[in-house]
């Protein structure tokens, strides 16, 4: 790696701690940021101490807020009946994009994963059991990633839930299996929330 001056190679080890950057793209967006008015960079640095001085967790369904309850949990036309669950918050994006969905969101914060020594006790279940036992719903789609965890956990929580008296459905294997909510399209994403099946 050429020597740059010490702030400029800082700068350049951070960029390449983001996920999905290399030293190439690194150096570019380093580059371009040394380029950039110094308004440029202060607004990118506020926006990231704002993200984490102001967000925290929603207090019902776990997903990033910057209030006490996510937009979702404080809409009111929103369907409290039907809760989809979640692993991740940024996991509720592509399920939004479809439009189909009207009810409210439950986010675990992860999957279980033994080989990561991650058990159901790690996830946030505890707070999906309290709001069934609060409120009347009908409904528990899991939308785990389609991944080995990702099923993992959608059965453990089936078994779970299922002698609740729940309808408990997964969405359908439209979305490939092996990968993120994240990279599954709308029509992909409408079609695995319509060919839910019950667990």
């Amino acid at each position: 790696m050429p020597d740059f001056a010490e702030p400029l190679a800082r700068l350049i080890q951070e960029c390449k701690r983001l996920p999905g950057i290399g030293q190439k793209s690194a150096q570019r967006i380093a580059f371009h940021l040394l380029r950039a008015p110094r308004e440029d960079a202060e607004r990118l640095a506020q926006a990231v101490l704002d993200v984490k001085d102001r967000l925290l967790v929603c207090s019902l369904c776990n997903n990033i807020s910057d209030a006490e309850l996510c937009n979702f949990c404080r809409d009111p036309h929103r369907d409290r009946s039907s809760i989809c669950v979640v692993e991740e918050p940024h996991n509720i994006l592509p399920v939004e994009t479809t439009r189909q969905f009207n009810g409210v969101y439950h986010v675990l914060h992860g999957s279980i994963s033994p080989l990561r020594g991650i058990g159901p006790e790690k996830l946030k279940i505890g707070g999906l059991l309290e709001r069934i036992r609060d409120t009347e719903v009908h409904e528990i789609i899991l939308a785990t990633n389609p991944t080995v965890e990702g099923e993992a956990t959608a059965v453990y929580l089936s078994r779970l839930l299922k002698p609740l008296g729940l309808k408990v459905t997964r969405i359908a294997m439209g979305v490939p299996v092996g990968s993120d909510l994240d990279y599954a399209d709308e029509v992909t994403m409408s079609k695995s929330l319509e060919n839910r099946r019950e667990m």
